[in-house]
């Protein structure tokens, strides 16, 4: 199972700070399965108002994380580092637990259903092995101008 450092990651993804949010993969299968982490600090710029003297990172984020991690399996699968990942929807999102600076966040994905670019998966991130958010969602991979 490989591991991605930041560096490989940029090279599958189009998005940079602030907005990346998967710092390491730690497993992969290139098939089905990946495991991302996103070390959560103080200094992310939307703490600064999500929320002032209570920080919290903001499931909609969390979500996002979901779906750049998901994004990574599929352009591996694909075989196509250009690719860039489209969100096209979402199912059943919970959040269960407050993520706080200093968390580290285990984003899992299983893909239950590969259709050419198209990829519908199940996806849920851990802080200390709790559950913290988890969603069914769709994403495919299109070029730069948007899915074909």
């Amino acid at each position: 199972m490989p591991t991605l450092e930041i560096e490989e990651i940029m090279k599958l993804l189009p998005h940079r700070y602030p907005f990346l949010l998967v710092d390491r993969i730690v497993e992969c299968d290139d098939e089905k399965h990946i495991v991302g982490v996103k070390n959560v600090t103080i200094n992310e710029p939307f703490f600064q108002g999500h929320f002032p003297g209570l920080p919290v990172m903001p499931g909609v984020l969390q979500l996002e994380a979901m779906a750049q991690t998901a994004g990574i399996l599929l352009n591996r699968i694909a075989g196509n580092p250009d690719g860039v990942p489209f969100f096209m929807g979402i199912d059943g999102a919970r959040f269960r637990k407050v993520v706080k600076p200093g968390d580290q966040l285990r984003i899992e994905i299983d893909i239950t259903k590969l259709r050419s670019k198209l990829a519908r998966f199940k996806g849920r991130v851990l802080v200390n092995d709790q559950v913290a958010s988890e969603a069914e969602m769709m994403c495919m991979i299109g070029a730069e101008d948007g899915p074909k």
